[in-house]
Formats: structure tokens, sequence, C-alpha cells
């Protein structure tokens, strides 16, 4: 695998999903596989789990990690071709993925969007960046409008915790007071629509993702219609697709409650963290036995291992 960016970049969804549970019950097991290879993780946002739980893979792996603030500890990187660079950018991505090449076997790379242009942020200008200047595999963090590695563990809390066949899964939207990516949603909408689940997305009006990623997906606009008989809610916010980075004003019976929590099938709680207590979900709700939050940030360490291992051995 000599690229992570969605599940576009996997053959086999099923089994990377197997793979990362594997490693979960054998953490150790490939403690050599990554022996003298190293791992730069480059940040260009705040990050905890991401941060944290990838250096631990890397760890199990027997890999050494580098790790970079790309906005405070290097130089500003410029990523147009042709460009003269006579302002506040100082190396361009060219020298600089090809130079954090020699020194890395795998790049990792985080960054957001930036709300300003829909169509340049949706073209992910820095993960691609990399990924054609890099001569070395790269994972991506979280990008722009994707987060494969927070999918990849929710797909595994899934697994690890239905108890039928084809449960009922529904992604809600909920208030937040800062404009937030859709990037999270719209990975987890497409890891589930590959999976066996009847997946469900409710949000208000005026908060639809793009129309190719929840094709052929059921949305509803009434929360509580949606929630019923539900067996996992994944709630996560996310701004306005169409009126880019819009947030949702007066919005705030959106929040998931224990009323709304008692309509599902004794549905378990979601969410891929941080999260706003009291604005995103009531305490009553993330605190109680039915929340899998914290299973989730665990499996996050699992699924950046998977995926570690397929780079490794791709390159052995």
């Amino acid at each position: 695998m000599k690229k992570f960016s969605s599940i576009e970049d996997i053959e086999a969804p099923e089994g990377l999903i197997k793979l990362a549970l594997d490693q979960k019950s054998n953490p150790h097991e490939l403690s050599q596989l990554g022996k003298n290879k190293t791992l730069g993780l480059l940040f260009f946002n705040p990050s905890l789990r991401t941060r944290m739980s990838t250096q631990k893979a890397a760890m199990n792996l027997g890999m050494d990690v580098i790790v970079m603030n790309l906005n405070s500890d290097s130089w500003t990187l410029e990523f147009e071709d042709g460009s003269t660079m006579n302002s506040e950018s100082q190396e361009h991505i060219r020298e600089a993925a090809a130079v954090i090449s020699q020194y890395c076997d795998i790049i990792g790379v985080r960054t957001f969007p930036s709300f300003n242009d829909r169509e340049e942020d949706y073209s992910e200008v820095v993960l691609n960046g990399f990924v054609k200047h890099a001569s070395v595999p790269i994972i991506s963090l979280e990008s722009a409008t994707r987060h494969p590695l927070q999918s990849l563990a929710d797909m595994m809390t899934i697994e690890e915790h239905k108890v039928k066949k084809k449960p009922k899964i529904v992604l809600s939207w909920v208030p937040h007071p800062k404009a937030l990516p859709q990037a999270v949603a719209n990975s987890f909408v497409e890891w589930a629509k590959e999976g066996d689940f009847d997946l469900v997305i409710t949000h208000p009006n005026g908060f639809e993702l793009e129309g190719s990623i929840t094709n052929g997906v059921e949305v509803v606009s009434d929360q509580a219609e949606a929630f019923k008989d539900a067996d996992f809610i994944y709630a996560k916010n996310w701004s306005s697709y169409e009126d880019y980075g819009k947030i949702g004003e007066d919005l705030n019976d959106w929040m998931i409650s224990p009323e709304r929590m008692a309509i599902t099938n004794q549905g378990k709680f979601m969410h891929c963290l941080p999260v706003r207590r009291n604005v995103v979900v009531h305490d009553d709700v993330i605190d109680s036995q039915n929340s899998l939050v914290i299973e989730q940030a665990e499996n996050r360490i699992y699924a950046a291992q998977a995926v570690l291992i397929k780079m490794l051995n791709d390159e052995n």
C-alpha cells in the first residue's frame, strides 16, 4: 500500500478491519516488523488521539517516530507550482516532501480545511502535494475531506459491539459553536456503505453532505424518526457543504439527549472525540454504559497499526 487517504485505497476493507482486530488481540506480535524504520508524523493542526495512537502503533511494530508541527517547527510551505515565492512561504513542497522522504520510510500528514474555498479544500492541496512529491508511502492522519484512520477504528468498534448481523446505524448531525470539517462524516459514510449495515443519516436542512458520498443512503431530517430502533448512534457535527463553512444556529435540540437515546434499540453512543459536553451530547449519555467513545479511541491504535503493517509489508 503506497497511500492511505480514503477507503478507495483499500482493496479489501473487511480484511483490513480483521487485521486491525487481530493486532488488538496481540499488539506486539510483529514487534520486529518496523525495526530500523522511521515514521514521520507531520501536523498542520492540533491532535491528541491521532498523534498518540499512531505513535503507539509504530512503537508496537518497532518503528522509530519523528513528530513535527509544521506551522510552528518548520518553514512555511508553498504548494502551488510555478509560484514566485516572494511572500510568506519559504520552502516548496517539492523539496520538502523529497527531503522528508530521505529521513522517513512512511509519512503521516494531518491537515484541515480552510473553509475559504470549497473547491480548493476538496482538491486536498496539502495531502496530495505530499502524495505527489514524496517517494515513500503517505498516510492521511485526517485531511480536509476524509479521516480514514478514524473510520477504520469506528468499523472495528461496531464489529466488536454489534449484536445482530445487520445493525441499524444512524449518523446524526449535532450542534457545535465552531465550523468543523465534513471529513469524519464523509469517511464514516463511505466506510459504512461498504459494510452490511442499515445506514441512516439525519441532519437539519442545509447540512447535506456532498451528493456522491451519500448517494444510495437514506437521509432523514427528523432526528427522532431516524433514531427509532437504532443500534448505534454516531454523533458528529459538520459545517454546511452547500453554504460552505456555515454553522448551525438555534439548533440546540439536535444535541444527543437521554430522551433521544431512549427511542433507540438500547443504542450504543459513538463519537470520534474531542466532544463538547452538553453541547454535542448530554453528560448522562456519554457517561452511560452504552457509550463507546473510549473504546473507539483505543481502537485508533490498532487501526493505525494495521495500515502501517500493510505499508511495511509492501515495502519488503
